[in-house]
């Protein structure tokens, strides 16, 4: 088990080096190639994938969302090393932001609504950041699950933000191109059909088309598009400023918070700032699942367990790769659904996987490749010092 699940790595690292030995265009070109792929996945329904007792483009807008918290939440654990368990009180923060800004009091078209949540969220990372990042590990940890309750419990009392009643009809992104004439016009740009298949041979469904960025309650898939975007501008942000001298800061600081501070790197403000964007992605998601398909957010929308699952997401995609919380975020959110006809048992099936992969693979699926490196030095290390104390010994 535990050398199937190292060569996940080894594969990955050898995926990779080939595809950084490609010429430019051919390296665009793969991936303009993926990204349509990942796009039109809703429309083509691979067999193996498609999940046939809930809404496959539900799902996939799921999956999406859990990516983007993964790739948000990695910012705080993987890079900065800091253990968050009240992530889930961001994501409320820009779902309620935007169910307070475009429904219960006010009526803002959602993407004006938008960059206010993300900067909502945001200063209230740096206000939840600024006491309690000066303590460390478990402390940290205690406080950030506290702050998750402390928002829950807020919202559910609070009359101003809906109480246990909740947000209802929150308003969809504004649909682009014709309005919906019901009951069968859908409105939006044009029509796309999707693939229907009869064991591998695949046919168009016309009679189940989906309109092109035409939001509401009927089709999930133009949710999961613009979700899909979001994730990519993020993961191109993450890119630039891992490869900067805050990624820099936040990768020492993550090793040794005393050496970094002795050798003069302001460890409590690039904690902070860590703190802050992800924050602000928690809260991007969080308002992307406001204005969702359902249009309907609740205290109960938001459980201790949710936190719970998005730490679950970076740890099993493996801390501090952008790509291993993708696939950590994927995971967690598709399984369930996959073996939903599993019923009640398939938590107990994805909390025993969870075990497995925590005993064989504790660094995650997708590792950083410095941290595979480092374990192979330290194997290396052990095997020559056992030869020397074996040479030793018959000496």
């Amino acid at each position: 088990m535990s050398t199937t699940l190292s060569g996940i790595g080894r594969r990955w690292d050898g995926v990779v080096d080939r595809y950084n030995a490609l010429p430019k265009p051919a390296r665009l070109g793969l991936v303009i190639l993926f990204a349509a792929f990942v796009y039109l996945l809703p429309l083509l329904r691979p067999p193996i994938l498609t999940t046939n007792n809930i809404d496959f483009g539900g799902v996939m807008f799921s999956v999406a969302a859990f990516a983007l918290v993964a790739v948000g939440l990695n910012i705080v654990i993987g890079y900065a090393g800091l253990l968050d368990l009240g992530y889930v009180g961001f994501y409320a923060v820009g779902a309620y932001t935007t169910g307070v800004l475009t429904t219960y009091h006010w009526h803002w078209p959602f993407f004006l609504a938008l960059p206010l949540a993300i900067a909502v969220t945001m200063v209230t990372g740096v206000i939840l950041g600024a006491p309690t990042l000066r303590v460390r590990g478990d402390y940290l940890a205690i406080v950030t699950l506290g702050f998750g309750e402390i928002i829950r419990i807020t919202v559910k009392n609070v009359e101003w933000v809906g109480a246990s009643a909740g947000i209802k009809d929150i308003s969809h992104p504004n649909t682009i191109g014709a309005a919906p004439n019901p009951p069968f016009d859908r409105g939006g740009m044009f029509d796309v059909p999707r693939l229907q298949w009869d064991g591998i041979i695949p046919s168009l469904d016309r009679d189940h088309p989906t309109a092109v960025l035409a939001f509401g309650a009927v089709d999930a898939i133009p949710y999961y598009w613009v979700i899909l975007t979001a994730l990519i501008l993020v993961l191109v942000g993450d890119r630039l400023v891992k490869s900067s001298r805050v990624g820099r800061a936040w990768e020492a600081t993550r090793e040794d918070e005393d050496a970094a501070e002795l050798m003069g790197v302001p460890t409590f403000k690039y904690k902070l700032m860590a703190f802050a964007l992800g924050a602000a992605i928690g809260g991007l998601s969080g308002a992307f699942y406001a204005s969702g398909q359902g249009g309907y957010i609740s205290p109960d929308s938001f459980p201790l367990l949710l936190s719970m699952l998005f730490v679950a997401a970076v740890i099993v995609g493996g801390s501090g790769n952008r790509w291993g919380a993708i696939v950590g975020g994927a995971l967690v959110a598709y399984l369930p659904e996959r073996f939903r006809e599993f019923a009640d048992y398939r938590l107990l099936f994805f909390g025993l996987a969870l075990s497995v992969l925590a005993i064989w693979r504790p660094e995650g699926l997708l590792p950083p490749r410095r941290s595979r490196r480092a374990k192979a030095v330290e194997a290396e290390i052990e095997a020559l010092e056992e030869g020397a104390l074996e040479g030793s010994t018959h000496a």
